[in-house]
């Protein structure tokens, strides 16, 4: 039988949306994005039918609520095969693959990168930035490969948030947009924030709503009239900051739904599916040593695979 819990709306309370009156209710058992996906998933009831989170509770009105099963405490170790390409007894620095989650949320199952890293480590990733994402100091989007950096133990966990707090090291990426820029480079200095009607999305912001966000870019290759292949060199880390940033100077990243890409625009070829952008490369010093340490991450099959196709289709 399910865990449940049942609440009664007060004879002297006023009307009431019900998320907020059962979220004040189990505050103490569910936050508010678990109990958000109760609602949706038809997991609380008022006289055995589902309601939504916007329905009025009134007084007397009394709602069931099926606890959904507690959340993980820990990652389990998943044998994942994943490229090493650095790895000593503090850090260790993998070309994360294109499509892969950095690590467990909402939604996700067991094939995440810090499960491929806890089976590849022994389980020896540092906790310090929770349980739930061992190692991880800094991260990439689901659809972005390269280079990443996990700390094995607390020491190279806290030296390396040192390190990227202060930009302290070069963060390179490549990128394959839409268009093709009239100058060979340039650079975007402008806020990044949450965009206020999709909350999946960023934008450029003002500074009061946004963040500092400063990105040097320069074009490497170009395909015609087209497309063209960049690289970007970010001073800050901020969420979507290539893709924001270059939708914003009107060369969206090719494959790159969520920020403007046509793929109307490449009629002669098929569009790829994913954002093209790849963490090249990565420079730092070792959070122990203080050696720098400079690696580069392959790029994968399909971005040297659209490079190939859009040489051959449009350079003249």
């Amino acid at each position: 039988m399910s865990d449940t819990r049942t609440y009664t709306h007060p004879e002297d309370a006023p009307p009431m949306r019900a998320d907020k009156a059962v979220s004040a209710f189990l505050s103490q058992e569910l936050s508010r994005s678990r109990l958000e996906e109760s609602f949706k998933a038809g997991d609380v009831k008022m006289n055995g039918e589902p309601i939504v989170k916007k329905h009025e509770l009134r007084p007397g009105d009394t709602v069931e609520i099926a606890m959904p099963p507690p959340l993980e405490t820990e990652v389990k170790p998943v044998e994942i095969p994943v490229e090493i390409l650095y790895e000593d007894d503090d850090i260790v620095i993998v070309n994360k693959p294109a499509g892969m989650t950095v690590h467990p949320g909402s939604g996700t199952g067991e094939d995440t990168l810090v499960h491929a890293m806890m089976h590849h480590t022994g389980g020896k990733l540092s906790t310090a930035g929770g349980a739930m994402r061992p190692g991880i100091v800094h991260r990439l989007d689901k659809e972005t490969s390269g280079a990443m950096v996990l700390a094995k133990n607390d020491n190279a966990y806290y030296r390396l948030v040192e390190t990227f707090s202060e930009r302290d090291l070069d963060k390179i990426y490549v990128a394959i947009i839409s268009g093709v820029p009239t100058v060979r480079s340039g650079v975007v200095n402008k806020p990044i924030g949450r965009h206020p009607s999709f909350r999946t999305k960023m934008c450029v912001s003002d500074p009061e709503n946004g963040r500092d966000a400063y990105t040097e870019w320069y074009v490497k290759e170009k395909f015609g009239n087209k497309a063209a292949l960049v690289e970007c060199k970010i001073l800050t880390g901020r969420t979507h900051q290539i893709r924001v940033h270059m939708t914003d100077i009107g060369f969206p990243i090719m494959g790159d739904y969520t920020y403007s890409f046509q793929k109307n625009r490449f009629k002669e070829i098929t569009a790829p599916e994913r954002v093209m952008l790849h963490a090249q490369k990565i420079r730092l010093p070792h959070p122990v040593s203080g050696e720098e340490i400079e690696v580069e991450a392959p790029a994968p099959e399909d971005f040297k695979l659209l490079l190939k196709t859009l040489k051959e289709t449009y350079q003249d």
